[in-house]
């Protein structure tokens, strides 16, 4: 599958009982080719009109962040969610939601073939890391898997209610930078 089917496939998805409260399903954003790859639990009302990832208050701050570190989600990284469409309320993704999405994302990673994902927040970093996995004792970390680094951090909106976490996520993204800059050929400098 290219980038083209699977996102009007996706666009055109009615796999789980989100398809029917949503505006738009936000497919994700960023270039086709990124080496770090971002992923929210999933969309929110701002997102949900607009049909981009990360576009509303959280989605700045997200911005100030990757511009800090050289990142810039039209040039060099890629944006995503667990799920596609909004949760109502902006309530977590029930697990048959999530399940029901994830082959999306999978073949979102499958054509990105990423080597570093950052899992914004502990939806996210549960599914993609461990199950387990506690953002406020393990933020920051890498973990390898299948030859992909990992890492986990507050997702921007926990970030906006508990901002006394702002200096350790900073933290997490300033990391991120050295990572990148050792591991992946491209997301700097084009050749």
């Amino acid at each position: 599958m290219d980038w083209e089917t699977l996102r009007s496939s996706c666009l055109a998805c009615t796999r789980c009982e989100l398809c029917k409260t949503r505006t738009n399903v936000v497919f994700g954003q960023g270039v086709e080719d990124a080496e770090v790859l971002f992923v929210g639990e999933g969309p929110g009302q701002n997102e949900d009109e607009q049909g981009l990832p990360f576009v509303g208050r959280s989605g700045q701050l997200l911005d100030k962040y990757l511009f800090a570190i050289d990142l810039d989600r039209t040039k060099n990284c890629y944006i995503a969610n667990i799920v596609k469409c909004r949760p109502p309320q902006n309530r977590d993704p029930q697990p048959a939601e999530s399940e029901a999405c994830m082959p999306w994302l999978r073949e979102q990673f499958r054509l990105l073939k990423p080597k570093i994902v950052v899992c914004l927040g502990r939806i996210a970093a549960q599914r993609m890391i461990r199950k387990d996995f506690s953002v406020t004792k393990e933020h920051g970390q890498l973990y390898e898997k299948g030859g992909i680094l990992f890492m986990g951090t507050f997702h921007p909106a926990a970030l906006l209610r508990s901002p006394q976490n702002k200096p350790a996520a900073f933290a997490d993204f300033t990391a991120l930078r050295d990572n990148i800059e050792t591991v992946c050929k491209h997301t700097y400098h084009k050749d």
